[in-house]
């Protein structure tokens, strides 16, 4: 197998023996300022539509599709369940769902609150120091541009063929490593993590056809994202996959650093997913790792130090 691996005994410890799970509640179990905003903003806003806009919440009751689910609050429309769609199964098809456009805003739809949010703080104070003295408000502006870019969301050309595994982040390879034991896949295997600076793009992928067999999320940490320790002491969420074809079972792992600490993962055991499908982003830089078990005919495709982007860049295959 041509890569450059290492054995790493304390991310070893950390796929044997993981640390104490709490139940997953929302897409971004870690919470955070900008969600509870918004969440906050939510409860205004159901409030508003129950007493002035009654018939629209009819139509949208009567429109709603699914059995339900274990949700923290009415769902009257499709944004009521922009953290809590992992909760259960109600959707609205897409000719239903008045606020569909939104996907065609080149932006991580779940990072559009922050975009707002972050968007106003900054104007504000661009039209304050401009007021002071203009050219100071170019600073608030650079910063501004520096959020979309951050939560920019761009199409990808995702590879065919058998047998393939994309990269399921943007970034930098900073280690191929070997594990002698992985209870998940239930063999030895190999990791590929990738750092993701503030500077790449932070929605994460599928690597291959797969369903979700199992997720979860450990509380941690925030070291940095490089520090081999981080693996095992930083807040995490895991999801292990199951493929038709080879390698039959596979995992990717979100991990925060220390200046991303808000991992999104919309997914629920059961969920189908496409090659190179989004399902998930962390905010502001981070770590992303793909665990695949080590088998005959494993080609590792990447080297410690390539630049792959995701959905795009092939980084292992099985022949």
């Amino acid at each position: 197998m041509a890569t450059e691996s290492e054995v790493s005994s304390a991310s070893d410890l950390a796929e044997s023996s993981p640390r104490a799970e709490v139940p997953i509640e929302s897409i971004q179990p870690g919470g955070g300022v900008c969600m509870r905003l918004e969440l906050g903003w939510g409860a205004i806003r159901r409030t508003w539509l129950k007493t002035f806009r009654r018939g629209y919440v009819a139509r949208m009751a009567q429109s709603r599709r699914g059995r339900g689910g274990n949700y923290p609050h009415e769902i009257l429309d499709p944004r009521d369940l922009k953290y809590y769609r992992n909760q259960g199964d109600w959707h609205w098809l897409p000719e239903d769902d008045p606020f569909r456009w939104r996907e065609r805003i080149p932006l991580a739809r779940v990072g559009l609150g922050e975009v707002v949010i972050f968007s106003s703080v900054l104007i504000g104070l661009g039209a304050l120091l401009a007021w002071l003295w203009w050219p100071l408000a170019a600073l608030p502006a650079v910063l501004w541009l520096f959020v979309l870019w951050f939560f920019r969301d761009p199409r990808r050309a995702i590879p065919g063929g058998r047998g393939l595994l994309v990269a399921p982040a943007d970034g930098r390879v900073f280690s191929v490593r070997q594990i002698e034991w992985d209870d998940d896949l239930g063999s030895a295997a190999i990791s590929i993590d990738i750092f993701l600076s503030i500077f790449n793009v932070h929605i994460n992928r599928s690597p291959e056809a797969c369903e979700v067999v199992s997720i979860r999320y450990q509380p941690g940490k925030f070291l940095n994202a490089l520090r081999p320790e981080a693996a095992r002491e930083n807040e995490a969420l895991t999801v292990v996959m199951a493929t038709e074809g080879r390698p039959g079972r596979l995992k990717v792992r979100q991990i925060t650093g220390a200046i991303a600490r808000r991992i999104v993962c919309w997914l629920k055991p059961g969920d189908a997913l496409s090659r190179g499908e989004p399902f998930g982003m962390i905010k502001l830089g981070s770590r992303t790792e793909l665990v695949v078990p080590q088998l005959e005919g494993l080609t590792v495709c990447v080297s410690e130090g390539d630049v792959v982007r995701g959905g795009m860049t092939v980084l292992a295959r099985f022949e």
